[in-house]
């Protein structure tokens, strides 16, 4: 039989009642399983607002499509290489977008607040590659081909410099780019966000009445 207790302190009464082993309730308070999921700190729950995971997952393939654009513009470029494949920025900031997302996808597996603040100075680091890409891949569109560039020499240009649509489609190629550049900035603005705002919090240690 369960024994109650019934206290009063400072106009509040407190109710205590002990329940035997017995009692089929036991059952119900006890946990479903015997290794409970160890709480999730208030800092790293406010920076999985975010979904880091889908974010993540964002970088990574936007990471995977610069490396390849970057492997396949190198090797099929002409003697002068465009401004974008000679800088590398394909290359390297596809292989930054690679470390990103793979620590923000970690972030969603692992508490701890070591990890969010990395995940928040590579994607610094995406947000300033991101700003010197968008100024390649602008350069490129407003300058002529390399190759087509007029020169005082006797040299004489290719011929396939006096048909537009080589042009055209460098200039749609690096304008897509920058769509997935954009794309990135926004992801990492928001990742930095959310970081920021999470580790400027104050932790603190839930209480079980």
């Amino acid at each position: 039989m369960a024994a109650t207790t019934v206290t009063d302190a400072g106009g509040v009464r407190i109710i205590t009642e002990v329940i035997p082993a017995s009692d089929p309730r036991v059952a119900q308070l006890a946990p479903s399983s015997g290794l409970a999921a160890p709480p999730v700190s208030f800092q790293v729950r406010g920076f999985r607002r975010v979904q880091p995971k889908a974010l993540g997952t964002i970088h990574i393939f936007t990471g995977i499509v610069h490396i390849c654009f970057g492997i396949i513009l190198t090797a099929s470029v002409h003697r002068k290489p465009p401004l974008p494949v000679a800088s590398g920025v394909l290359l390297w900031l596809g292989l930054l977008l690679l470390v990103s997302g793979s620590l923000l996808v970690e972030s969603e597996k692992r508490d701890s607040i070591l990890l969010v603040k990395t995940c928040c100075v590579f994607n610094a680091g995406v947000i300033l590659s991101t700003l010197v890409a968008t100024l390649l891949h602008s350069m490129a569109i407003t300058q002529a081909s390399p190759d087509c560039e007029l020169s005082t020499g006797i040299q004489l240009r290719p011929e396939w410099c006096f048909h537009s649509e080589s042009k055209l489609l460098s200039n749609g190629m690096d304008s897509l780019l920058v769509v997935f550049i954009l794309l990135e900035f926004c992801v990492a603005v928001a990742v930095l966000a959310f970081g920021y705002h999470a580790v400027k919090q104050r932790s603190y240690t839930p209480m079980v009445m």
